[in-house]
């Protein structure tokens, strides 16, 4: 889904620096038409984790994790007038918040896990400028996997390679996801790593 750059072009004429090393997000906002540059987030992100209570919502664990993302870039000295982006993607399923698998033998268990459920993505995304957050937002989308056989899930990792690991579901709705995904409900761009209708919002009021 493509949206007109000029529409863009006419609600801000900010350049946002996107604090994410995630091609989706860029994606995302280079097809959206907004002005930014891409650089990685500064911070410990699996530091961070272990400091927060398990018992947390996962919008806050999201929202917690994509403003430590911004701040730690909106901090340094090249990024300290800048509008810098965090973003977090989590995956909610049985009381239980998954992280990216590392390898493929854990993305085939996860896949076994999500197979024929239906599982919340939960992202958060953070403005920061200074280190300091101007806006904030959370959004949530329900996704069903289709009941798969391990056949299926093999064949299904064979085809998308490596590239399993890049996504915290262990499947890209905008590559070969819908091999395994049923059906979801909520933001689209949203499963891809950022909600961006609530970013585009924020956005078209902050010029």
């Amino acid at each position: 889904m493509l949206i007109s750059k000029s529409i863009i072009n006419m609600i801000t004429h900010r350049t946002y620096i996107l604090a994410s090393s995630s091609s989706s997000r860029h994606n995302i906002l280079k097809s959206a038409g907004l002005k930014f540059r891409k650089t990685k987030p500064l911070c410990n992100e699996e530091e961070i984790k272990k400091k927060i209570s398990k018992k947390n919502k996962p919008s806050f664990v999201a929202k917690k994790l994509s403003f430590e993302k911004a701040k730690s870039v909106s901090e340094t000295k090249k990024y300290s007038n800048n509008y810098v982006i965090g973003c977090d993607t989590l995956i909610y399923l049985n009381k239980t918040i998954f992280n990216k698998a590392k390898s493929i033998k854990e993305a085939r268990t996860k896949i076994k896990k999500l197979s024929g459920k239906k599982h919340k993505i939960v992202s958060g995304v953070t403005i920061c400028r200074k280190g300091k957050i101007v806006w904030q937002c959370s959004s949530t989308t329900d996704v069903v996997i289709r009941k798969i056989n391990e056949h299926q899930i093999n064949k299904y990792l064979k085809q998308t390679g490596p590239q399993v690991l890049n996504s915290v579901g262990c499947y890209q709705i905008e590559s070969l996801g819908p091999i395994i995904i049923e059906d979801i409900k909520g933001d689209f761009f949203n499963v891809m790593g950022l909600p961006l209708f609530k970013l585009l919002k924020y956005v078209s009021k902050n010029k």
